[in-house]
Parts: C-alpha cells; sequence; structure tokens
C-alpha cells in the first residue's frame, strides 16, 4: 500500500472490491453519469451475490442488467466491450434455472488448489506428489482421532486451546470511571438484574448509567438485611463492584468466534479486531424534541483492550 497499489490479488478480491468498495471509491472521482453506470453494474453483481435471492426480483434484475449494459455502451469506447460483459445478461436467467450463484461458483476450489499445489515436491511427477501427501494427510487426521490427549503434529492449536493455555494477558489497573461503565454495561445486559431495571424505568431515563450501579449495590445490600431475602448468589456477585485490576488479553475467543486487539493486528497480516454491536439507544429528530424514541442502532469499531 505504500505505493497505492494492490497486487497479489485473487479473483475472489477483485470480485469484492467491486461489490463493496469500489462504489464508494469512484464516489467523489468520476462524472456523475459514468459513476452511477459503474455503480449500477457493482450492485446488480452484488445482488445476485447474495445467499437469499428472491425469485420474484429476478425479472426486475434482467430488466436493471439490460439497462446498465445500454448505459455503459453509451459512456465506454467500443474496445471496452468482449463477450464476457455481455454474458452478464444472461446471470438472472441462469439464477432462475440453477439457484443462487455462491453455491456454484469456483472460489473455494481455487483455494484448495493452491493447497494441492503445496502438495508437489517433484515437478516432474505432481499428480503422484499430490496423491501422497493427500493420502497421509487423510490417515494422520483419522488416527488422531482415535488418539485421547494427543498432541498432532503441523496443525495448530484450536481456539479453546488457545483460551485455555490464556497467553499473552497481563494485569493492568483501571480507572474509577472505565470501571464503572464496563460494570454498568454487565448489569444491563443480564437478564437477573431485568427486574430492578423494569422497577425503576423512569429513574433510569434520567439518571442513566450514571448512578445506578452504586443504586444497585444499596439496593441488594438492604434485601440481604432481611431473613426472608431470596437474593441468589449471582446478584450478590453483581452488585459489589468489581476489582481495580483486570486481566488484558491480546486475543479471546467466545461463540465460536476468536478476536484480537488492534495492537495485536498491527503485527499480523490478517485482521480480525473489528466488531459490529447492535444497541438499544435513544433518537431524537432535534435537539428541542420532546417525544424522543428507543430503537436498534448498529455500532462499529476496533477492540483496543480486551478484558
Amino acid at each position: 500500500m505504500k505505493d497505492l497499489k494492490l497486487i497479489n490479488l485473487k479473483s475472489h478480491d477483485c470480485h469484492t472490491l467491486m461489490q463493496q468498495l469500489l462504489p464508494v471509491a469512484i464516489h467523489r472521482v468520476l462524472p456523475k453519469e459514468v459513476r452511477n453506470t459503474i455503480i449500477r453494474l457493482c450492485y446488480f453483481f452484488n445482488s445476485i451475490c447474495s445467499k437469499i435471492i428472491d425469485p420474484s426480483k429476478l425479472q426486475q434484475l434482467q430488466d436493471e442488467v439490460v439497462v446498465t449494459l445500454c448505459l455503459l455502451e453509451k459512456y465506454f469506447p467500443p474496445a471496452f466491450f468482449d463477450v464476457m460483459v455481455y454474458l452478464t445478461i444472461h446471470l438472472p436467467r441462469e439464477i432462475k434455472f440453477c439457484g443462487p450463484v455462491w453455491l456454484r461458483w469456483m472460489y473455494s476450489m481455487e483455494r484448495y488448489m493452491k493447497i494441492l499445489k503445496g502438495y508437489v515436491r517433484n515437478r516432474h511427477r505432481p499428480e503422484g506428489c499430490i496423491i501422497e501427501c493427500y493420502i497421509a494427510e487423510e490417515a494422520v487426521k483419522f488416527c488422531s482421532e482415535y488418539l485421547a490427549n494427543a498432541r498432532t503434529i503441523g496443525v495448530p492449536k484450536g481456539i479453546k486451546e488457545r483460551i485455555e493455555s490464556r497467553s499473552g494477558f497481563k494485569v493492568i489497573p483501571i480507572d474509577y470511571k472505565t470501571l464503572c461503565e464496563a460494570h454498568y454495561y454487565v448489569l444491563q445486559n443480564t437478564t437477573v438484574v431485568d427486574p430492578y431495571m423494569s422497577k425503576n424505568e423512569k429513574w433510569l431515563q434520567a439518571e442513566h448509567k450514571r448512578s445506578f450501579s452504586s443504586w444497585f449495590k444499596r439496593k441488594i445490600e438492604t434485601e440481604l438485611a432481611r431473613p426472608e431475602n431470596t437474593i441468589s448468589q449471582q446478584i450478590r456477585w453483581l452488585a459489589h463492584e468489581p476489582k481495580r485490576e483486570v486481566l488484558s488479553y491480546s486475543g479471546y475467543g467466545i461463540g465460536g468466534y476468536y478476536y484480537n486487539t488492534s495492537d495485536h493486528d498491527s503485527r499480523s497480516t490478517t485482521q480480525n479486531s473489528g466488531v459490529m454491536v447492535e444497541a438499544e439507544s435513544l433518537h431524537m429528530s432535534t435537539a428541542k424534541d420532546k417525544n424522543p424514541i428507543y430503537a436498534n442502532m448498529l455500532y462499529y469499531g476496533v477492540i483496543e483492550d480486551i478484558w
């Protein structure tokens, strides 16, 4: 990227750039007519490559691609066109007969061909090298399933093993304000605390997260003073404030996914620190809006710390 060039791109990389990034990149570069024509073509490929396609909209896609090709002929020279450009007009009809595109494309096979290519040790006998390595790998995988507590050779540790080893963690102090925000977030997203929030909905709208943690702690302490209380052990733990020193990890796995911090990704070729959260927030049309509403909104960010 230092020379502002994209190199070593595979066919799937170019396909993703065309569908997602190209409409944004040309937004302020090309004339309006040319820009809109290219964006129409990008949106067409984005629609036909989606995992769910409505059959009733295939005819609409067919009509749109016809108009898009006419616009391309209007703004681009004849040398731009070959048979591949005009083949796009048949894609909606092909989806109608054969099903979604992602079930039939060859990107997965192209990636697997790179693995098979790595098996070749003798270029005079590539087929034999591929067969021998493939059979050896299958035999090792098959035998490893029947060996308990065995460490396989050449196979990286799974996510569960990496989490249990707790590699890359350190103890760091947290300031009180950040600690209260994290504590409130845990309370707000714990189902056993919902009855206390529903009883104080109007109070929460006014005070929000400024003092709910301290109020919740006093409320539980008051109820625990009664001999006939039914406070669970989980509620008791949540009512107490967390410790000031926390364990900070460079990576963590949850729900079958493994996440890294941005500092860890800065030293790696693969990036896995971006996250998306759907949260309920207060929406107002203007600053003087007296009837705000709560609605779900998507927030995008990068993981800086994992506690």
